[in-house]
């Protein structure tokens, strides 16, 4: 028999089933990545976030599942479901959850780091800040490289991080290469001026070119979800 979405009964024994299917794959088949869509599950559909923290912290703490490890950081550092606030312990989560090979930690890690968001009083520590984005930039997350390169483009004069053009190129082509716009403009600006690379207006064109690119293809992304959503009646 086909299964009708339309069907309100259908749809919660549908859901329903999906819960005990998932806790039966973590608890009694101890399969991590089971774990972690249990945790999704009662984050998204129950929205018990008390029990997804839970979830998401033991997968990460007894088997290593990075993502669980990113999605708890989360949790202790907004202070979600019944978790204390505590950006010490969402660090120490993001920074397993990047070492386990999550981006997205590695980027949040990265960034408490240089803006001080360790503890009350901890100063900022670019260098760490820059192994963490760095190994996220390896990672192929886009705004990891982006960061970087935008910090090489300046220097940082209370780390002792000097200007240095040539990483800032070579992280911020990567970047683009991933689809980050600004990483773009930066690069194609780099080559039109000759800032810190031999000049080629060429590649500096093509750059802008790919910046274009990728404004167009937001736009229509966003005009594609606003037809999606409707528009509110008058």
């Amino acid at each position: 028999m086909a299964f009708d979405w339309k069907d309100d009964t259908q749809v919660k024994e549908f859901i329903h089933s999906l819960g005990i299917e998932y806790r039966f794959g973590c608890y009694k088949e101890k399969k991590p990545e089971v774990c972690h869509l249990l945790g999704d599950y009662l984050e998204s559909i129950k929205k018990d976030y008390n029990k997804a923290g839970k979830v998401y912290q033991s997968n990460c703490d007894d088997y290593n599942f990075g993502r669980s490890c990113y999605k708890f950081g989360t949790y202790t550092l907004l202070g979600r479901g019944r978790q204390a606030v505590d950006p010490g312990v969402a660090y120490k989560y993001y920074c397993k959850g990047c070492e386990l090979g999550v981006s997205e930690s590695c980027w949040n890690a990265g960034l408490m780091c240089l803006h001080n968001r360790l503890n009350a009083g901890n100063m900022k520590d670019y260098h760490k800040g820059l192994e963490l984005l760095d190994k996220g930039c390896e990672g192929n997350d886009p705004l990891c490289c982006y960061y970087i390169g935008s910090l090489y483009i300046t220097g940082v004069q209370e780390a002792s991080i000097q200007k240095d053009m040539d990483k800032a190129r070579r992280y911020s082509e990567k970047s683009c290469e991933l689809g980050n716009i600004h990483a773009c403009v930066n690069v194609s600006q780099m080559y039109q001026r000759g800032d810190g690379v031999a000049k080629d207006e060429a590649k500096g064109e093509m750059y802008k070119k790919r910046a274009a690119e990728l404004q167009d293809e937001l736009v229509k992304q966003q005009q594609t979800l606003t037809f999606q959503q409707g528009t509110k009646p008058v």
